[in-house]
């Protein structure tokens, strides 16, 4: 007789922490389920949230964790579904990430991950100790294989799964997102199936955690790599797959979504990662300064598909150097989203400060470049004094590129609670900009249509810190500026062998003089969500102070 399973796959969106919460809703999402699932299943380390840094290291909260697990055990006393769901355990004197089988008022089974991430962003050594190789565990007689997330990217524990005789594997989960990890899972994956020849369960979280955005994209793969399941994309669902045993193969059954293109991807996840970052720190909206170029159309484009235009207020902080195009260009930005606009002259503000300057420099001092950056500076104070007032999260509005060359000014532009593009390139906010004005998604609060006006797009980008100024003063094209840059920051490339690619070595070198000196600049800057394999912030770390030069 042909054996069969209905496994219930819950792609959730679990808060860091809150730990009663995040029972509850699975407590919750299993009263609901039909009675004839067999298994229900939650990402990795779902109870505790992740990434969960020290906090793991806190007894209380390890013994929280403990206390809500054995609630979330006396529910499963009705005989209904089993639960598989990560947790971090302590295991005597030592932690470790795991994942928990529960059935019928007991903890049946706990298997530990054995091969912890520490690269990039991942930090797991620094708490996590590693589990021994496991074997399979048995659930409604049949014998499933469960490792955890990075497990699965080698063919160790797979193989000894498979040994041990493992019929299904089911891997939870909690894998960042970048613009191309969905095709590295789905490589690393099918090959890894095609070896050890069984049927594999990948579930994945999704939302937004500080700089990490995980955007679900479960999916199932048969026992040959054929693909039979695959959830949504950074939202939250809860998806029944049905699992057949014919000929002694198991074979899966369930809905396939569409594939995304890459720059619908990436909006998407800018998307979330903002909404969750602002909605779980408690904020009541979000304010930028909106000057009529890119960056902040694109922001302020981003913002208001993650709050609805009634929680986005935009202002626009005009000095003397502010042209007519830039004050039409962001009103009509403004217009198109709906959002609140306001503004504010800064001008008085400016000339307040120089007479006051004057009375410690003197009048000999020609304006330059601090006068640009007191500028910026008097438009970050504003923008933070409306942020206490109101309750809003001040966005900052620079890019990856601007960042890396530290085209940006500490305390002035770069000032802001969370800063949404900082991960991303100068040329791919022009992509963005063009994608969201001819698409829309269910997952946006924003309005359907052109939100960014042409103009915006196409004109030369400017700071308008000076009379008739220019980015290309100051730096190359982005096109060759971010070609360059990709080779420094994500793949550690030398100036030489730039160089050695065709591109200007006058033109490297600087860049990389000027990526090395910012260094202390990123290190206060707001954070952002990672996008890119290699964004600024905890996946690349470099000393503030450095006799290294290595652009000479």
């Amino acid at each position: 007789m042909d054996k069969k399973l209905k496994i219930a796959l819950a792609q959730l969106n679990p808060l860091v922490g809150d730990v009663s919460g995040n029972i509850n809703k699975l407590a919750t999402i299993r009263s609901k389920l039909d009675d004839d699932i067999d298994v229900l299943v939650a990402p990795e380390l779902y109870v505790s949230g992740y990434p969960i840094d020290d906090l793991v290291l806190r007894e209380d909260f390890l013994n929280l964790v403990q206390s809500e697990i054995k609630k979330l055990v006396e529910t499963t006393r009705d005989g209904k579904s089993a639960i598989i769901l990560g947790a971090p355990r302590k295991d005597k004197t030592v932690i470790k990430n795991s994942v928990f089988v529960i059935e019928n008022g007991k903890i049946i089974a706990t298997k530990d991950k054995y091969e912890l991430p520490n690269t990039g962003v991942f930090d797991e050594q620094r708490v996590f100790t590693e589990g021994k190789l496991e074997d399979c565990v048995k659930i409604k007689d049949t014998k499933f294989g469960l490792p955890i997330c990075e497990d699965i990217w080698e063919k160790t524990v797979l193989k000894k799964l498979s040994d041990s005789g493992a019929e299904i594997i089911i891997a939870i989960n909690a894998s960042p997102f970048t613009v191309s990890k969905s095709f590295e899972r789905d490589n690393i994956t099918s090959s890894r199936v095609k070896e050890i020849k069984l049927p594999l369960i990948y579930l994945n979280r999704t939302g937004g955690q500080d700089e990490l955005i995980f955007d679900g994209s479960s999916f199932g793969l048969n026992h040959d790599g054929s693909k039979f399941f695959c959830s949504k994309e950074f939202k939250e669902e809860v998806s029944v797959i049905d699992l057949k045993r014919q000929n002694g193969k198991w074979i899966g059954n369930g809905n396939l979504s569409k594939n995304s293109s890459e720059t619908e991807r990436l909006y998407k996840a800018l998307v979330l990662g903002l909404r969750d970052y602002v909605n779980n720190n408690n904020f009541n909206g979000v304010v930028l300064g909106l000057s009529g170029g890119v960056d902040s159309a694109l922001v302020a484009a981003i913002a208001t598909d993650a709050f609805g235009s009634e929680m986005v207020q935009a202002i626009m902080l005009p000095s003397p150097f502010t042209g007519q195009e830039s004050l039409s260009d962001a009103k009509d930005a403004a217009n198109l989203l709906k959002i609140k606009f306001s503004n504010l002259e800064i001008s008085e503000a400016m000339r307040i400060v120089d007479k006051t300057l004057v009375k410690f420099n003197g009048k000999n001092f020609s304006p330059g470049i601090t006068e640009e950056n007191i500028q910026s500076r008097l438009r970050g104070l504003l923008l933070m004094a409306l942020s206490n007032r109101y309750g809003y999260m001040v966005l900052a509005t620079g890019n990856k590129s601007e960042y890396a060359v530290g085209y940006s000014t500490l305390y002035g532009d770069m000032c802001g609670g969370f800063a949404p593009i900082k991960d991303v390139w100068k040329t791919d906010v022009f992509k963005l900009c063009r994608w969201r004005n001819e698409n829309f998604s269910d997952l946006f609060k924003g309005q359907k249509g052109k939100v960014i006006p042409e103009n915006i797009i196409t004109k030369a980008p400017t700071a308008e810190l000076k009379e008739n100024q220019k980015d290309t003063d100051s730096l190359p094209e982005y096109e060759i500026l971010d070609e360059i840059l990709k080779d420094l920051v994500e793949k550690e490339i030398s100036v030489e062998k730039i160089v050695s690619k065709g591109f200007d070595k006058k033109i490297v070198e600087k860049t990389a003089r000027l990526l090395a000196k910012s260094e202390y600049k990123r290190f206060q800057a707001a954070p952002g969500p990672k996008v890119t394999p290699k964004a600024f912030g905890r996946d690349r770390r470099f000393p503030l102070t450095s006799g290294f030069n290595n652009w000479s």
